[in-house]
């Protein structure tokens, strides 16, 4: 989570200095017009820029999920550089609206727009050419504004399908293009000769080849394996269905603790599983537990059968449990158990040294389901809580600090509800325990 709060906040603070390092000296005269213009440039720079770097996120880069520390975090900044890129696409519009509005309502009297000089003689071609093609760019620009803002907004309602947010979703590497020959053209010419300029350009560079990935959908390409379903149970008290896939020599492994994106239906698209078992190149084999939580996840169940084929992209993530300590806190709520399935199913093959208490808290219980998580915990010598919210209550920070007493020694590595996970970290840490022991999956793909 820190390298992702440094990064919402140094993208826009990098380009700032940037930008202010481009434009000054600033010019003599601030009128009405003069401080429109730089804001629309500066507005302009900062929501290219964030929506460049969203869209290098979203190629799911090995490289970039290292610095991020999983796939999970990317995709968190990822969302929050759209959002961002939203808030200063929305401003930039404004600004550069806004005097036509106020020329409408009589407030300003129409500017006398002139021709922009350039620096650079060896590049007057190509500024002529830009010069002339600034009506085509704003045009082109409003449209995929309206175009961006629309499918942004749809990305940030959870109600809206999944299945067509991923398939509208796509559709912003279209818009970002058409907003990228907007701003090459629009920039300040003379900023290409700075560092902002050559900064600009490459990020959009890296924009522009992701959004070819993605419209191209050659995003996780080399990552994906086949596979079929060889086994699906089902645990209606749990509402969850658990799916095994073995596939064929395209996977090589994975740790404990990893997620995929599985393919059941290729007019469904993918759909991201944690992996709720351990690997074994002999078997080659996968299982999957979902819940139904969604339109998709409600009739999984229902559509898939052994034998079928599916494809999994993966794995990603960095929910491996890697640390220095010897104690481990693990804590898993409802369908968020997955990962600690796959990691006891690790120790009992691998035996580790460290000292762990799993905890999971569930609405809901199953018997046959809690007769295998049992074995799983017994089978890896892991000390098991249950707490069924109903019969136990929930899980509190003062609660665990009871079923853990030496709590301060141990890591924790959370998977659940957001705001289970947040705060529970807000309730340890306000009582010692530091930020960098903390671990917590943001299983939220969009």
């Amino acid at each position: 989570m820190k390298n992702i709060k440094i990064a919402i906040w140094a993208i826009p603070a990098i380009l700032t200095a940037l930008w202010v390092a481009a434009s000054v000296p600033l010019p003599d005269t601030l009128s009405f017009i003069a401080i429109r213009n730089l804001v629309v440039q500066y507005s302009g720079v900062l929501g290219m820029g964030a929506m460049s770097v969203a869209m290098i996120l979203a190629t799911r880069a090995r490289w970039l999920e290292s610095w991020v520390n999983g796939l999970d975090k990317s995709y968190r900044l990822h969302k929050w550089l759209g959002i961002s890129a939203l808030v200063f696409s929305i401003a930039h519009w404004v600004a550069s609206q806004g005097p036509k509005w106020m020329v409408g309502l009589g407030l300003i009297e129409a500017p006398n727009r002139g021709p922009r000089g350039g620096s650079a003689q060896a590049l007057e071609g190509i500024q002529g050419f830009f010069m002339s093609q600034r009506g085509l760019a704003e045009s082109v620009g409003e449209w995929a504004f309206y175009a961006a803002v629309l499918l942004i907004a749809l990305a940030l309602i959870q109600r809206f399908p999944y299945r067509l947010f991923a398939s509208t979703h796509t559709l912003i590497a279209i818009a970002y293009l058409a907003l990228v020959a907007h701003s090459v053209v629009l920039l300040n010419f003379d900023d290409w000769a700075q560092p902002l300029g050559m900064t600009m350009a490459l990020l959009m560079a890296g924009g522009v080849a992701s959004a070819l990935l993605a419209l191209s959908r050659q995003i996780g390409r080399g990552s994906r394996a086949a596979g079929q379903i060889t086994k699906i149970r089902t645990f209606p008290e749990l509402h969850s269905t658990a799916v095994n896939i073995t596939l064929d020599e395209g996977w090589a492994g994975h740790a404990a603790g990893q997620f995929a994106f599985v393919t059941f239906d290729p007019k469904e698209g993918t759909h991201p599983f944690t992996i709720a078992s351990s690997w074994d190149p002999a078997t080659r084999e996968v299982l999957f537990i979902s819940k139904a939580l969604g339109d998709y996840t409600d009739i999984l169940p229902k559509t898939l059968s052994v034998g079928e084929k599916a494809t999994v992209e993966g794995p990603y993530g960095r929910f491996t449990f890697d640390d220095g300590l010897d104690r481990q806190i693990w804590i898993g709520g409802g369908v968020g158990i997955t990962p600690f399935i796959a990691r006891m199913k690790h120790l009992a093959k691998t035996p580790g040294t460290k000292s762990v208490d799993l905890i999971h808290s569930t609405k809901e219980v199953s018997a046959a389901a809690l007769a295998l998580l049992q074995a799983d915990a017994k089978a890896a010598g892991i000390r098991l809580h249950v707490l069924v919210d109903d019969k136990d209550g929930f899980l509190t920070g003062e609660r665990l600090r009871k079923l853990v007493p030496d709590w301060k020694l141990a890591s924790v590595w959370f998977c659940g509800p957001a705001g289970f996970g947040q705060t529970l970290r807000g309730d340890l840490m306000a009582s010692g325990l530091t930020p960098d022991r903390f671990h917590q999956e943001i299983f939220n793909m969009r």
